[in-house]
């Protein structure tokens, strides 16, 4: 029994066959890092915020454990492996060209926690240092959800010869699942890697990965992945 093909089921596929394992060939999968930019990582010193404050970084603490002790671990692993065997790594973030962000999309605007005012070339937009490109990797800068919607990606993977795209980083209930969403739509083969991913709350993530596994996607851990890349 081979554990990701069971879990993370849905009641769609409850009862479903399993899936046959993947076959990911040299040259047609890339690993697409989604977001984990140093606005993202950065936390202010907890002692000098109020008691309300206080209440809001602690609610949030789940989180950055997770980012730092389990996701950027396995995301760095991830894009070591696909490196020294000679597969794409990709990246996206969340960038807009002008600095007042006149050039967002409408959800980046909208009031509350996702209107963000990230310019291109200040540091909160930029990825965070341990994961960053190297030599001629892609980055894609995007001002919406979809990785794929908001910029020229499909037309770089379908350049590349990729069909199988491995997706990690953040949110995994909002850029991950827009983007997978996008890249299934569009006929990729998508995998997303567990614990290369987080969201505000477990939670959240879990449900997420629920809603989207078997039907946009699979969902495996990375060691899981490894196994099957050549």
């Amino acid at each position: 029994m081979t554990p990701w093909k069971i879990a993370y089921r849905s009641l769609y596929y409850e009862g479903a066959p399993e899936p046959e394992d993947p076959v990911l060939e040299k040259g047609k999968v890339a690993l697409l890092v989604i977001d984990v930019q140093n606005t993202y990582l950065e936390r202010p010193d907890r002692s000098a915020l109020n008691a309300e404050e206080q209440v809001g970084y602690d609610r949030w603490t789940p989180f950055y454990e997770r980012m730092n002790n389990i996701v950027i671990p396995t995301i760095e692993k991830l894009i070591k492996t696909f490196r020294e065997g000679g597969h794409e790594v990709l990246f996206a973030r969340i960038a807009c060209q002008t600095k007042d962000g006149r050039d967002r999309s409408l959800s980046q605007k909208k009031p509350g926690w996702n209107n963000l005012l990230l310019p291109k070339d200040e540091m909160p937009s930029q990825i965070v240092t341990g994961l960053a490109p190297r030599g001629d990797e892609i980055i894609v800068t995007k001002t919406t959800d979809s990785a794929l919607t908001g910029t020229n990606l499909r037309l770089i993977l379908t350049n590349l010869g990729i069909g199988h795209i491995v997706c990690a980083g953040i949110f995994t209930d909002q850029c991950i699942s827009s983007t997978v969403r996008s890249l299934a739509d569009e006929s990729f083969d998508v995998t997303v890697i567990e614990d290369g991913c987080a969201a505000a709350s477990d939670a959240l993530h879990h449900h997420e990965l629920e809603i989207i596994n078997m039907i946009y996607c699979h969902v495996m851990k990375g060691d899981e992945l490894l196994q099957y890349l050549p």
